[in-house]
């Protein structure tokens, strides 16, 4: 089983968060994925951009410690690190998927 590297939750910095979020695909991830119990594909998280562009965005997220991800078969599921994310940076998460619900798509 192939596995993704994934920082520690004592590795996870706040610039590198706030770095994730800042682009526009990232932050509709992140809102889509606030959505769900259980995570969801690549697939399913309609981006307007290509796949390799797809993937570095993924890739940020998860390097930043924004994302889970995990091997199901030949997809690859996302989940937030909510836990993580709020221990480490209390109302972060719900203050920016709240911001980003509110504002127009592009």
């Amino acid at each position: 089983m192939r596995v993704l590297e994934h920082p520690d939750v004592e590795e996870i910095r706040l610039e590198a968060v706030l770095h994730a979020l800042s682009d526009p695909m990232r932050l509709e991830v992140v809102r889509f994925l606030a959505t769900t119990e259980d995570g969801a594909a690549c697939s399913e998280i309609d981006l307007a951009v290509s796949k390799s562009t797809g993937t570095h965005h993924y890739r940020v997220l998860r390097e930043a410690g924004v994302i889970n991800q995990v091997y199901q078969g030949t997809s690859k599921i996302n989940s937030l690190r909510r836990a993580d994310l709020d221990e480490l940076f209390p109302g972060l998460l719900d203050s920016v998927v709240s911001a980003a619900t509110r504002r127009p798509r592009r």
